[in-house]
């Protein structure tokens, strides 16, 4: 309750003692007049509520100190408890504990669990090794124009990319760098930009992506490897890779007429190798008639040498019946592709001179066999 001075002798609202179980003293002991509480009193009461509260507390007896001095054990007691507080520590499964002695590393690390360092003399970090850690630089995270980035053939590019890296050595993570997350930004951003700068724009945006992903996630490694920095990069992702917005609109019409250009190409050689291939077949088949005819010309002439071989050795044998035959079967073969009517000599008899005997060889046609109807 709130002190009222209001009467001449003075007193608490509510009550005529105040906050500390008694009513203010005056100069004399009394209750009158503006004295504040005796100090003296006040930790007495304060050592007897703490007393009980301890095993085998109570008042103290005839002869202890009084006032101050019996408040210094439970200043030790919260000293100490204060110190094995900040001595005390726990590092969790995914963390490493590094301890340092006067601000030199121990060159052992603490697993997981419940671990002790002599506070103040020994400090500990406890950094994750287990964690994976990512940075965005690109797009909308930086803001829009540090993501324009010039390509090796003069193109902008925007360029969106992630990078994933984790703790390798903690000792030199801790002590060998500082800000660990903005080195790895910095180098990131640095190696992209040079790797970009050394591929064409549509290589970049397309066939040569997972290349490019690799060959920045060694260049980073690399340089922060001569920092000492202690991170390992587990992986490079480029998310978006395209040209500014600014001109997108232009290089879409760009993709459009390059897209034109090779759909004609396209069309082009499929015409020529269907052209090509017809070609080819009527090639093919001109070079199998063509030896088909030499074929049969070397067969029949073959065939007439081979006959005339066998001709001549029956002519051999008996030469004027051989003679009969062949000049038989050649008038044969001759008049048998004329009209004419060749009768012998010697069986003209009963024969009419006026008969008209070409009339007999020519073939009948379908008017004049109507017409002798």
């Amino acid at each position: 309750m709130p002190w009222s001075n209001q009467s001449g002798g003075g007193g608490w609202k509510g009550g005529g003692n105040g906050p500390w179980g008694q009513p203010p003293r005056g100069p004399q002991g009394g209750g009158g007049g503006n004295e504040p509480p005796d100090l003296e009193e006040l930790l007495r009461r304060g050592q007897d509520k703490i007393r009980r509260l301890l095993p085998g507390g109570g008042r103290p007896g005839q002869g202890e100190p009084t006032g101050i001095l019996t408040a210094l054990p439970l200043i030790a007691v919260a000293a100490v408890g204060f110190w094995l507080y900040q001595s005390i520590y726990v590092v969790q499964p995914d963390q490493v504990g590094v301890e340092l002695l006067f601000g030199k590393v121990k060159p052992e690390l603490n697993e997981p669990g419940i671990h002790f360092a002599f506070w103040p003399i020994e400090q500990v970090e406890t950094p994750a090794l287990l964690k994976e850690n990512q940075e965005v630089l690109g797009g909308v995270a930086a803001g829009g124009a540090d993501s324009i980035m010039l390509s090796g053939d003069q193109n902008l590019v925007s360029v969106e990319f992630s990078v994933l890296w984790r703790i390798s050595d903690p000792i030199k993570y801790l002590f060998r760098v500082a800000d660990q997350p903005d080195i790895v930004r910095k180098v990131s951003e640095s190696v992209m930009r040079e790797v970009v700068g050394r591929t064409r724009a549509d290589e970049f945006r397309t066939t040569g992506r997972e290349a490019a992903q690799t060959a920045v996630r060694e260049r980073i490694q690399e340089t922060l490897d001569s920092y000492d920095a202690g991170v390992s990069i587990t992986a490079v992702n480029v998310t978006r890779a395209d040209p500014p917005l600014e001109v997108q609109d232009a290089f879409g019409e760009v993709q459009r007429a390059q897209q034109d250009q090779d759909k004609f190409k396209q069309d082009a050689q499929a015409y020529a190798n269907k052209r090509l291939g017809e070609a080819r077949g009527e090639a093919s088949q001109i070079r199998e008639a063509a030896l088909g005819y030499r074929d049969q010309v070397i067969a029949e002439a073959t065939g007439g040498a081979q006959r005339f071989t066998s001709v001549y050795q029956e002519y051999v044998k008996a030469p004027e019946i051989t003679r009969e035959r062949i000049y038989l079967e050649t008038m044969q073969d001759v008049f048998s592709k004329t009209n004419k009517v060749i009768l012998d000599s010697g069986s003209t008899q009963g024969v009419l001179p006026y008969l008209p005997l070409p009339e007999i060889g020519r073939p009948t046609t379908p008017s004049t066999t109507g017409a002798a109807k």
